[in-house]
């Protein structure tokens, strides 16, 4: 039995767990020799409904409508899965096989076999989203920064290398610093997702289960199926299937900050006379709309665009419901209009930093990206300026 293979007779039930690395040739020549060779009452794959059909369609972005996706307030979420996705497209390409081949492998070897294949992970909006949500502020600028670096990192990956993702040792250490620079993403994407993995193959109908999953996934899918053939936990998935919402104190905070810069602002004006007031909204102003607009600059965004971030980000940053990123990025969107070119050579694009500013709608997210983190730092310097000035107000 191979490292990457696990065994498991639980409950009178046989369930073999297959460990792959995404994209890897060699995973895909396993994956369908165990489907064929086993026999399995189900197939169970480690996708979800809509990343199957993604797989199935590669041209899904072709339908992708950017200015409803910064909308929905998604921009951050898109970009990161752009750039997760090229970061392991970039690693197909270096051995001739695209992302997901071993999971659309177990899909059509158990057509042709006539087994039922089951989709067991958990959405992967739902995974960004809690993510996402779950993440501090600097944790969200650590996380996109973490995976910008894999997208534009130039080192090449071997085949060996690649293969190399499937032993245990190797994709433990790789768990283990994840959890280290980025505690709360390791829980969401990898813990989190173990214990949904396994309390849908253990749900699969059958006897006798194949599990098609990532190699770092096995020993943690392995403990939570043993415990709920334990009756230690049970397969009861609900908590971990839908967004947490905004903590108390971060929504409070998200109006105290623009109440306490605003009341700053006009005690300035009442203690210091309308000189005072005045320079105490102007470095607001200033501070806020030049950060957003070098922002802006920095994405090469159109100049009304720049325009708009320093005009807009002062208002915005006093306003929790809308921020200066969705403004500029839509603004963006209707200026340069991306083109059907800009679609189809989306994930490609993805990958390089070239390919940010010469696709369109990449250099939308950068405009919405880039902005947003201007004023962000803009807020907490114009502040920290506003209330030094009020202070020595009452120091002299």
């Amino acid at each position: 039995m191979k490292e990457t293979q696990v065994q498991l007779n639980l409950g009178g039930r046989e369930i073999m767990l297959l460990g792959t690395a995404h994209v890897s040739e060699e995973s895909v020549k396993e994956v369908t020799e165990a489907v064929k060779s086993v026999k399995p009452d189900a197939v169970c794959v480690e996708l979800d409904e809509k990343r199957c059909e993604a797989i199935k369609n590669p041209e899904r972005y072709a339908q992708l409508d950017i200015i409803k996706v910064l909308k929905r307030n998604e921009g951050f979420l898109l970009l990161a899965n752009l750039v997760l996705a090229s970061f392991q497209k970039r690693m197909g390409n270096n051995v001739g096989v695209k992302p997901g081949d071993e999971m659309l492998a177990a899909i059509n070897a158990s057509q042709e076999e006539n087994i039922s294949c089951v989709m067991v992970d958990r959405p992967i909006q739902v995974t960004l989203r809690r993510a996402w949500a779950k993440n501090s502020f600097w944790g969200k600028i650590k996380l996109i920064s973490a995976l910008l670096a894999s997208a534009f990192s130039k080192e090449e990956i071997s085949e060996d290398q690649i293969e190399e993702l499937k032993d245990r040792s190797e994709m433990d250490s790789m768990m283990t610093e994840l959890s280290e620079y980025l505690p709360v993403v390791k829980e969401v994407l990898i813990d989190e997702r173990d214990k949904y993995l396994a309390s849908k193959i253990w749900e699969a109908k059958g006897d006798k289960i194949l599990a098609v999953l990532g190699a770092g996934h096995l020993p943690g899918v392995q403990a939570h199926l043993e415990k709920i053939a334990a009756s230690e936990e049970t397969s009861d998935t609900s908590t971990i299937e839908v967004i947490p919402p905004k903590k108390a104190g971060a929504k409070i905070l998200g109006w105290v900050i623009p109440a306490i810069i605003i009341l700053a602002i006009g005690a300035g004006f009442y203690f210091g006379g309308k000189a005072k007031g005045g320079e105490m909204a102007l470095s607001w102003i200033l501070w806020n709309g030049a950060l957003s607009a070098i922002g802006s600059i920095i994405a090469a965004a159109h100049p009304l665009t720049i325009l708009i971030s320093f005009i807009a980000a002062p208002i915005t940053s006093l306003c929790p419901l809308v921020g200066v990123g969705i403004v500029t990025g839509i603004l963006q969107a209707l200026i340069r209009r991306p083109k059907v070119q800009d679609l189809e050579n989306l994930s490609d694009d993805a990958g390089s930093l070239k390919g940010f500013y010469k696709n369109r709608i990449l250099k939308v997210l950068l405009v919405f990206f880039l902005s947003s983190i201007g004023s962000s730092i803009g807020t907490f310097v114009g502040g920290a300026d506003i209330i030094a000035k009020l202070s020595a107000l009452f120091v002299k």
